[in-house]
């Protein structure tokens, strides 16, 4: 590792937001550093989605929708009746009109966010990147209409401590820090998901993993390679990591020599009771 850590440095501020300090929609490739994590991540939240019951009637709310992936393939594959899709930036839903898609533009940690209930309420790599995410699972879970089920998706890290040192794991761990010092993102707490959910009142709780394959050119690789160079500067600044770091760790992803495991995705679910408890 380079030196080590002694605050954050530069100008980068500590209290920004994902899409205004960092992920800026307007970015050049952002759209495509988005979707190479839905190639990366889609078949896997579909099935879920698909095998959670999501069909023909559903109504369905997709927070921080992105490109719109999941929505449009919720109503392509999954054939549900209709999806409001809620992006604080919504210039690549609007992009490609879809029957049966209706992109709100908001901000979803607002007092006064209150789009109705909804069968399927689904956020993935949202809440992570909040502050307020303790809060706002118990928000979400107002959101789903009784019988219906709260999906939430986010990373969960594998890169520990006892990991071995390699380009990968220095620039991976430094952009984690660099996100945590920037916008407030934090996936220490995502391993109690499943006892988040029921707290929040919801039954039925379970919970999966899913590890994407770190091979060269694969979709998983090239969006850590893009991630790495769009984050460069809030990287940088934590001086866990310089420049030529995240250029070595960017060509160890395109290298026969990467031996890694890559952030995992955990998808956890609940179902909202049919009648409120007396």
């Amino acid at each position: 590792m380079s030196a080590s850590r002694e605050g954050t440095g530069g100008d980068i501020p500590r209290d920004g937001r994902y899409g205004e300090t960092v992920f800026r929609p307007e970015q050049t490739g952002e759209d495509q550093r988005i979707d190479l994590g839905a190639l990366t991540y889609d078949d896997i939240t579909l099935t879920r989605l698909m095998n959670l019951g999501a069909g023909p009637g559903w109504n369905c709310l997709d927070l921080g929708a992105g490109t719109g992936t999941v929505s449009r393939r919720l109503l392509s594959q999954a054939r549900v009746a209709n999806v409001l899709a809620v992006d604080r930036d919504v210039r690549f839903l609007t992009a490609h009109p879809t029957p049966g898609l209706t992109a709100l533009e908001a901000d979803i940690t607002a007092p006064d966010f209150n789009p109705g209930q909804f069968q399927l309420v689904h956020a993935r790599f949202v809440l992570m990147h909040l502050r307020s995410w303790h809060r706002m699972i118990t928000k979400l879970s107002t959101l789903v209409a009784p019988g219906g089920v709260l999906v939430l998706s986010d990373a969960i890290d594998l890169t520990t401590a006892t990991a071995p040192a390699t380009p990968y794991t220095q620039v991976i761990r430094a952009m984690w820090q660099g996100l945590k010092d920037t916008i407030g993102t934090d996936i220490s707490w995502v391993p109690g998901y499943p006892q988040l959910l029921r707290g929040a009142n919801l039954e039925s709780v379970a919970a999966e993993i899913h590890v994407p394959p770190l091979l060269p050119g694969s979709p998983i690789s090239r969006f850590w390679a893009q991630t790495w160079d769009h984050a460069r500067e809030t990287i940088v600044a934590t001086r866990l990591a310089d420049e030529p770091a995240v250029d070595a760790a960017i060509r160890y992803l395109d290298s026969p020599d990467c031996a890694a495991l890559s952030p995992g995705m955990i998808t956890a679910w609940g179902w909202k009771p049919d009648e409120a408890s007396a």
